[in-house]
């Protein structure tokens, strides 16, 4: 894999010595815009490389994803030649260089006041798991937050699926690069900037009100099933075994859900009988299990595709409950309909829809989405053209076990121009 052509990050480069999702998901955002990330690796992988779901070949389609669009290099960090390589490509010469981002616990040569001391204006991005020093992922994080206890329909804790403060934090460190970046370029200062997964989950808790709510109001909110809190939504079962999930947070929004429907009459009728006022966000907040009670057999009454076509209103807001595999062959919008997809060979991994960077700017192309390399494919040309490295020194450190990757005396194979149909 080559580092992109274009993007606005074009010319910045990023060691990123990470496993699973918050820092290797800040290296893909970067390389997405253009950056050169060089992932790092001891041999064979680290402890994500093979991590679910798999291919049938046994590649980790979880790393490819993740992972695609930067360059992958193997370095044994255990061996004392390994950690002052990796030092080396840390703190290599260069405008855009020396940045490193990880969320691994590293020290010795590779500790920043260790890397500082080879290049003065280093900038390293490190995520901890807790603010306390403990040990923490995800899950530990979310249940400490307080959100399983508001999810699901109140009889126990609920984990979501989705590594949201891995993702957030992910963000986070990306941003954190570009600020430091940014201050280098204006100052020539390097710096270290630390954030804990913790404090990601309890800032981003805090923003949305949560912690006012209970501190301010004595507040203990509670777990509401698919209720929107604070205005009104629920999700509904459809006539064909589908499920529609309806919002309705401005008055505009209300209207035309009730419009559409034909309930508005009925339903203000039975909401004035029982003391309900449905003309704000917190009176429909309040009436809840009434205005469901009436939706719910309209729902049931017809088929998902009905549905869509009686609520064609652009000011209405609803849409389906889908699969990963539903969405997939249902929604135009993952598909390479959508230019922020194209499906392209991943040579080891497979061929699948791929995704560039979300954003898309005016005045720089979005580049391509790019192919994962395999694990290590790019030791050889990395330590070439970043260290200076012949192919002699290359392959004296593949013998002894320094670094992995294909034969430095025969170059990885290129991956092959993508074919943008399906």
């Amino acid at each position: 894999m080559h580092p992109a052509s274009s993007g606005p990050l074009q010319g910045l480069r990023i060691v990123e010595f990470s496993a699973f999702v918050a820092a290797p998901s800040a290296g893909l955002a970067l390389a997405q815009l253009g950056a050169d990330v060089i992932r790092v690796d001891p041999p064979g992988g680290n402890i994500d490389a093979n991590r679910l779901p798999i291919n049938a070949e046994g590649r980790s389609l979880y790393w490819a994803s993740l992972n695609h669009g930067k360059r992958s290099v193997e370095i044994d960090p255990r061996a004392p030649a390994g950690r002052r390589l990796l030092q080396d490509l840390i703190a290599a010469p260069g405008a855009g260089g020396g940045i490193f981002v990880t969320n691994l616990g590293v020290d010795g040569e590779l500790g920043y006041d260790a890397l500082r001391a080879h290049r003065p204006d280093l900038i390293m991005v490190q995520l901890v798991g807790s603010s306390d020093g403990a040990n923490a992922v995800d899950y530990t994080v979310n249940c400490a937050a307080g959100f399983p206890l508001l999810t699901g329909d109140g009889r126990g804790p609920v984990n979501h699926v989705l590594p949201a403060w891995d993702l957030l934090a992910g963000m986070t460190i990306a941003t954190a690069v570009l600020a430091a970046e940014r201050h280098r370029r204006l100052t020539g200062e390097g710096q270290r900037v630390k954030l804990a997964l913790s404090d990601v989950a309890f800032a981003a808790t805090a923003s949305l009100g949560y912690l006012a709510d209970a501190e301010v109001n004595g507040s203990a909110r509670r777990a509401d099933g698919n209720f929107l809190y604070g205005a009104y939504g629920d999700a509904f079962r459809t006539a064909d075994d589908r499920w529609a999930m309806v919002v309705a947070i401005s008055d505009r929004q209300w209207q035309a859900l009730v419009r559409a429907v034909g309930l508005a009459e009925a339903l203000a009728a039975a909401a004035a009988a029982l003391g309900h006022r449905l003309d704000s966000e917190a009176g429909r907040w309040e009436a809840r299990e009434l205005i469901s009670a009436f939706l719910r057999p309209w729902f049931a009454r017809r088929t998902l595709a009905e549905v869509a076509a009686a609520l064609a209103d652009r000011a209405l807001l609803w849409g389906p409950y889908r699969s990963v595999a539903q969405m997939l062959s249902e929604d135009p919008r993952v598909s390479e309909a959508n230019p922020m997809f194209a499906r392209i060979d991943h040579p080891g991994y497979g061929r699948f829809l791929t995704a560039a960077s979300p954003l898309a700017f005016d005045a720089t192309p979005r580049p391509d989405p790019a192919p994962a390399s395999r694990i290590g494919d790019d030791t050889a040309a990395v330590l070439a053209d970043v260290l200076g490295l012949g192919l002699e020194a290359i392959a004296s450190l593949q013998a002894a076990g320094t670094v992995g990757g294909p034969p430095a005396d025969v170059p990885p194979a290129s991956p092959a121009p993508s074919d943008p149909s399906p």
